[in-house]
């Protein structure tokens, strides 16, 4: 069934931000396809987009990112079903606490093809009709896709990646008519920090040899860090924002302490400078 309304596609809508950025999407008015890996999980989602009034405009499909061919299909089956693809939302990831030598290469490659391949194929699938309507290319990174975070070394090297493959993207986009952005959340109350911690943390410790004591101290620190965590709601709402305003930066915090600690190794907070520069090279 095709729509008039711009038609938005959102990965990882199970929870938190991405289960916020589909309400908040479909209540400024565009019509969501939220995808996730498991269908069964889609009750939270239904709930709030009935809480919020708009339930006819959310629709659930099941999509595993690291599907390559999965990707491909559900985009394709979307602009079939809807008649257009205006904006992406990139927001499905998996997050891994551990180090390299306790957990081996395997551990890393399993994280990049979440955070960082995932993204990749949806992006890939998407920019044809991205193209055709001008659209909007929106993906999730985090404050760890800028500082290296301790004991988050494949899931700060997959969103450091992200960061600078949409960062070459974004000049190449603008001159086919794609915006590209990039939204860097700090510390969030949502599942995917639950599901983040959800091992055994004694047991993860006590695997974790001479590395013990500092992830512990790490640990503590981290459980500190949330208690101020930033509802998944207002980081939603950032990123649905992004999909209608004009002229969207590159980079966005979704609060003040996300441009906090980043700012040290950032000057440049929102990508102007660096995207301004790039900009030139394919005028």
């Amino acid at each position: 069934m095709s729509t008039d309304l711009p038609v938005v596609l959102i990965t990882g809508a199970s929870s938190g931000i991405g289960l916020e950025t589909a309400v908040a999407a479909a209540r400024a008015g565009s019509f969501v396809v939220a995808t996730m890996r498991d269908t069964g999980r889609d009750a939270a989602l239904r709930a709030a987009a009935r809480d919020a009034g708009v339930a006819e405009r959310i629709e659930v499909r099941r999509l595993d990112v690291t599907d390559q061919d999965a990707a491909r299909e559900c985009v394709a089956a979307v602009v079939a079903d809807h008649g257009r693809l205006d904006g992406l939302v990139n927001n499905a990831g998996a997050g891994r606490v551990g180090t390299l030598e306790i957990d081996g290469t395997a551990k890393a490659r399993e994280v990049m093809e979440v955070n960082f391949f995932g993204a990749l194929h949806t992006t890939e699938a998407a920019m044809p009709h991205l193209r055709a309507s001008g659209g909007r290319l929106v993906t999730v990174t985090s404050v760890g896709g800028v500082i290296g975070q301790p004991f988050n070394e494949a899931y700060c090297a997959a969103k450091f990646a992200l960061e600078g493959f949409m960062e070459a993207l974004h000049p190449v986009a603008a001159r086919v008519g794609v915006s590209v952005s990039v939204v860097e959340p700090g510390a969030v109350a949502s599942e995917f920090v639950r599901n983040a911690g959800a091992e055994d943390i004694p047991a993860r410790i006590a695997e974790a040899g001479p590395y013990a004591e500092a992830m512990q101290a790490y640990l503590d620190r981290t459980r500190k860090s949330f208690a101020a965590a930033q509802s998944a709601a207002d980081a939603g709402a950032t990123v649905a924002a992004l999909l209608t305003g004009d002229r969207p930066a590159f980079r966005v915090q979704t609060s003040e302490a996300a441009r906090a600690f980043i700012s040290p190794k950032l000057a440049d907070l929102d990508g102007g400078t660096v995207t301004g520069l790039t900009a030139g090279w394919v005028a």
